[in-house]
Protein backbone atom coordinates (compact mmCIF):
# COMPACT_ATOMS: atom_id res chain seq x y z
CA UNK A 1 0.00 0.00 0.00
CA UNK A 2 1.28 3.39 -1.20
CA UNK A 3 1.93 5.80 1.86
CA UNK A 4 -0.67 8.65 2.00
CA UNK A 5 -1.09 11.18 4.31
CA UNK A 6 -5.28 12.24 4.79
CA UNK A 7 -5.20 14.96 7.42
CA UNK A 8 -3.04 18.51 7.63
CA UNK A 9 -2.37 19.96 11.12
CA UNK A 10 -4.62 21.19 13.07
CA UNK A 11 -7.75 19.02 11.55
CA UNK A 12 -10.34 17.92 13.90
CA UNK A 13 -10.97 13.98 13.79
CA UNK A 14 -13.42 11.65 15.11
CA UNK A 15 -13.19 8.12 16.16
CA UNK A 16 -12.41 5.87 13.44
CA UNK A 17 -11.49 8.35 10.84
CA UNK A 18 -8.66 7.25 9.04
CA UNK A 19 -5.57 9.95 9.08
CA UNK A 20 -3.14 8.23 6.91
CA UNK A 21 -1.91 5.06 5.36
CA UNK A 22 1.41 3.17 4.90
CA UNK A 23 4.39 2.23 7.65
CA UNK A 24 6.03 5.46 7.29
CA UNK A 25 3.19 6.93 9.33
CA UNK A 26 3.98 6.79 13.06
CA UNK A 27 0.71 6.99 15.17
CA UNK A 28 1.26 9.42 18.61
CA UNK A 29 -1.03 10.54 21.40
CA UNK A 30 -4.84 9.17 20.51
CA UNK A 31 -3.99 7.58 17.31
CA UNK A 32 -3.74 3.77 16.42
CA UNK A 33 -2.00 1.57 13.56
CA UNK A 34 -4.77 -0.84 12.23
CA UNK A 35 -3.30 -2.97 9.94
CA UNK A 36 -1.28 -0.51 7.40
CA UNK A 37 -4.00 2.49 8.38
CA UNK A 38 -3.93 5.22 11.34
CA UNK A 39 -6.87 5.77 12.79
CA UNK A 40 -8.22 8.35 15.44
CA UNK A 41 -9.46 7.09 18.62
CA UNK A 42 -11.22 10.07 19.66
CA UNK A 43 -12.27 13.42 18.86
CA UNK A 44 -9.69 15.38 18.84
CA UNK A 45 -7.12 17.58 16.91
CA UNK A 46 -4.24 16.48 14.87
CA UNK A 47 -0.66 18.08 15.52
CA UNK A 48 1.89 16.65 12.47
CA UNK A 49 5.78 16.68 13.19
CA UNK A 50 7.22 14.96 10.07
CA UNK A 51 6.07 11.33 9.88
CA UNK A 52 4.06 10.84 13.46
CA UNK A 53 0.77 11.79 13.24
CA UNK A 54 -0.74 12.64 17.04
CA UNK A 55 -3.90 12.67 17.85
CA UNK A 56 -4.98 15.76 21.01
CA UNK A 57 -7.63 14.73 22.53
CA UNK A 58 -10.46 17.85 22.44
CA UNK A 59 -12.57 16.49 25.42
CA UNK A 60 -10.88 14.82 28.37
CA UNK A 61 -11.40 14.12 31.81
CA UNK A 62 -9.47 15.98 34.75
CA UNK A 63 -7.09 13.65 35.92
CA UNK A 64 -5.60 14.96 39.40
CA UNK A 65 -1.55 14.78 39.45
CA UNK A 66 1.12 17.30 41.74
CA UNK A 67 1.70 20.85 40.75
CA UNK A 68 -1.59 21.26 39.64
CA UNK A 69 -2.92 24.73 40.32
CA UNK A 70 -6.67 23.92 40.52
CA UNK A 71 -10.39 25.37 42.02
CA UNK A 72 -11.88 23.64 44.41
CA UNK A 73 -15.11 24.33 46.85
CA UNK A 74 -14.65 23.53 50.50
CA UNK A 75 -17.58 20.93 51.41
CA UNK A 76 -16.77 20.07 55.03
CA UNK A 77 -14.57 21.13 57.57
CA UNK A 78 -12.85 19.45 60.78
CA UNK A 79 -10.02 20.22 63.33
CA UNK A 80 -7.69 18.84 60.69
CA UNK A 81 -8.98 21.12 58.25
CA UNK A 82 -10.99 21.30 54.77
CA UNK A 83 -12.77 18.90 52.27
CA UNK A 84 -12.81 20.08 48.79
CA UNK A 85 -15.26 19.08 45.69
CA UNK A 86 -12.75 19.61 42.76
CA UNK A 87 -15.27 18.18 39.88
CA UNK A 88 -13.96 15.06 40.01
CA UNK A 89 -14.76 11.49 41.94
CA UNK A 90 -11.55 11.62 44.32
CA UNK A 91 -11.19 12.57 47.64
CA UNK A 92 -9.49 15.87 48.26
CA UNK A 93 -8.39 17.68 51.48
CA UNK A 94 -6.78 20.98 52.72
CA UNK A 95 -4.86 20.24 56.05
CA UNK A 96 -4.91 23.01 58.46
CA UNK A 97 -1.44 23.60 58.22
CA UNK A 98 -1.62 23.91 54.94
CA UNK A 99 -3.94 26.71 54.70
CA UNK A 100 -2.09 29.44 55.21
CA UNK A 101 1.69 30.55 56.60
CA UNK A 102 0.08 31.88 59.64
CA UNK A 103 -0.59 29.60 62.56
CA UNK A 104 -4.62 28.93 62.22
CA UNK A 105 -6.18 28.07 65.34
CA UNK A 106 -9.15 25.29 65.55
CA UNK A 107 -11.42 27.61 66.62
CA UNK A 108 -10.98 30.39 63.86
CA UNK A 109 -10.66 28.06 61.07
CA UNK A 110 -13.97 29.51 59.26
CA UNK A 111 -12.06 32.93 59.46
CA UNK A 112 -9.69 31.25 56.27
CA UNK A 113 -11.86 29.17 54.49
CA UNK A 114 -15.51 28.26 55.36
CA UNK A 115 -18.02 25.78 54.18
CA UNK A 116 -19.24 27.03 50.42
CA UNK A 117 -16.11 29.10 49.92
CA UNK A 118 -14.17 28.87 46.23
CA UNK A 119 -10.67 28.27 46.91
CA UNK A 120 -7.44 28.14 44.52
CA UNK A 121 -4.86 25.75 45.96
CA UNK A 122 -2.05 23.66 44.58
CA UNK A 123 -1.89 20.00 44.72
CA UNK A 124 0.71 18.96 46.76
CA UNK A 125 0.92 15.42 46.55
CA UNK A 126 -1.40 11.96 46.95
CA UNK A 127 -1.41 10.12 50.44
CA UNK A 128 -3.45 6.51 50.42
CA UNK A 129 -5.94 7.88 47.25
CA UNK A 130 -6.82 11.28 48.96
CA UNK A 131 -5.36 14.31 47.24
CA UNK A 132 -3.68 16.63 49.32
CA UNK A 133 -3.30 20.57 48.18
CA UNK A 134 -2.00 23.85 49.66
CA UNK A 135 -2.93 27.36 50.19
CA UNK A 136 0.30 28.32 51.59
CA UNK A 137 2.04 30.38 48.82
CA UNK A 138 0.90 33.80 48.91
CA UNK A 139 -0.82 33.35 45.38
CA UNK A 140 -3.54 30.53 46.20
CA UNK A 141 -6.19 32.35 48.18
CA UNK A 142 -10.07 32.16 49.03
CA UNK A 143 -11.98 33.37 46.30
CA UNK A 144 -14.22 36.03 46.96
CA UNK A 145 -18.39 35.73 45.83
CA UNK A 146 -18.10 35.53 41.54
CA UNK A 147 -18.95 33.25 38.62
CA UNK A 148 -17.72 29.63 38.25
CA UNK A 149 -17.61 28.21 34.67
CA UNK A 150 -17.29 24.47 34.15
CA UNK A 151 -14.85 24.08 31.22
CA UNK A 152 -13.01 20.08 29.70
CA UNK A 153 -9.85 20.47 31.43
CA UNK A 154 -8.59 19.56 27.89
CA UNK A 155 -9.33 22.98 26.77
CA UNK A 156 -7.59 24.79 29.67
CA UNK A 157 -4.52 25.54 27.91
CA UNK A 158 -6.39 27.47 24.93
CA UNK A 159 -7.95 29.65 27.72
CA UNK A 160 -4.67 30.20 29.03
CA UNK A 161 -3.13 30.58 25.64
CA UNK A 162 0.81 30.62 24.45
CA UNK A 163 2.65 32.96 27.44
CA UNK A 164 -0.53 33.20 28.77
CA UNK A 165 -1.82 35.72 25.87
CA UNK A 166 -5.29 34.57 25.86
CA UNK A 167 -5.88 34.65 29.82
CA UNK A 168 -4.49 38.18 29.77
CA UNK A 169 -6.55 39.43 26.84
CA UNK A 170 -10.46 38.29 28.89
CA UNK A 171 -8.56 40.08 31.90
CA UNK A 172 -7.26 43.03 30.27
CA UNK A 173 -10.19 43.72 27.70
CA UNK A 174 -12.93 43.06 30.23
CA UNK A 175 -11.63 44.14 33.53
CA UNK A 176 -12.56 41.30 34.99
CA UNK A 177 -10.41 38.91 37.41
CA UNK A 178 -10.25 35.50 36.34
CA UNK A 179 -8.78 32.76 37.27
CA UNK A 180 -7.87 29.53 35.35
CA UNK A 181 -7.81 25.87 37.48
CA UNK A 182 -6.23 23.07 35.23
CA UNK A 183 -9.25 20.85 36.33
CA UNK A 184 -11.75 22.54 34.36
CA UNK A 185 -13.07 25.74 36.92
CA UNK A 186 -12.72 29.44 35.46
CA UNK A 187 -13.55 32.19 37.73
CA UNK A 188 -14.64 35.30 36.68
CA UNK A 189 -15.39 38.25 39.40
CA UNK A 190 -16.39 41.43 38.08
CA UNK A 191 -18.21 44.40 39.76
CA UNK A 192 -20.05 44.73 35.97
CA UNK A 193 -22.51 41.38 35.59
CA UNK A 194 -22.26 42.36 32.11
CA UNK A 195 -18.84 41.80 31.36
CA UNK A 196 -19.27 38.38 33.24
CA UNK A 197 -21.23 37.80 30.49
CA UNK A 198 -18.85 38.50 27.82
CA UNK A 199 -16.22 36.26 29.43
CA UNK A 200 -18.29 33.73 29.54
CA UNK A 201 -19.13 33.99 25.77
CA UNK A 202 -15.88 34.63 24.87
CA UNK A 203 -14.81 31.00 26.61
CA UNK A 204 -17.49 29.48 24.72
CA UNK A 205 -16.00 31.28 21.56
CA UNK A 206 -12.85 29.91 22.69
CA UNK A 207 -14.22 26.15 23.26
CA UNK A 208 -15.95 25.99 19.74
CA UNK A 209 -13.40 27.80 17.33
CA UNK A 210 -10.98 24.58 17.45
CA UNK A 211 -9.39 25.13 13.92
CA UNK A 212 -9.14 28.80 12.78
CA UNK A 213 -6.13 31.41 13.71
CA UNK A 214 -6.31 34.61 15.11
CA UNK A 215 -8.24 33.69 18.38
CA UNK A 216 -6.86 35.94 20.43
CA UNK A 217 -7.91 39.15 18.43
CA UNK A 218 -11.99 37.40 17.90
CA UNK A 219 -12.13 37.56 21.78
CA UNK A 220 -10.71 41.00 22.17
CA UNK A 221 -13.26 42.12 19.47
CA UNK A 222 -15.71 40.33 21.56
CA UNK A 223 -14.60 42.23 25.04
CA UNK A 224 -13.53 45.19 23.57
CA UNK A 225 -15.27 48.42 25.24
CA UNK A 226 -16.01 46.89 28.28
CA UNK A 227 -13.24 48.03 29.79
CA UNK A 228 -13.55 50.96 32.41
Amino acid sequence: MAKKLYVKDKDIVVPGQVLAEGMSYIPSGKAVRNGEAITSTVVGKISNKGHVVKVVPLFEKYAPKRGDKIIGKVVSMNNYGWTLDIGVPVKCELDLREGSQSFIETGKMSQFFAVGDLVFVEIIGNRNGTFKVSAKDRLYRRLPSGHLINVDSGLIPRIIGKQGSMINTLKDESGCNVVIGQNGYVYVHCDDTKNIYKVQEAIKLIESDTTSSGLTEKVKKMLGGNKK
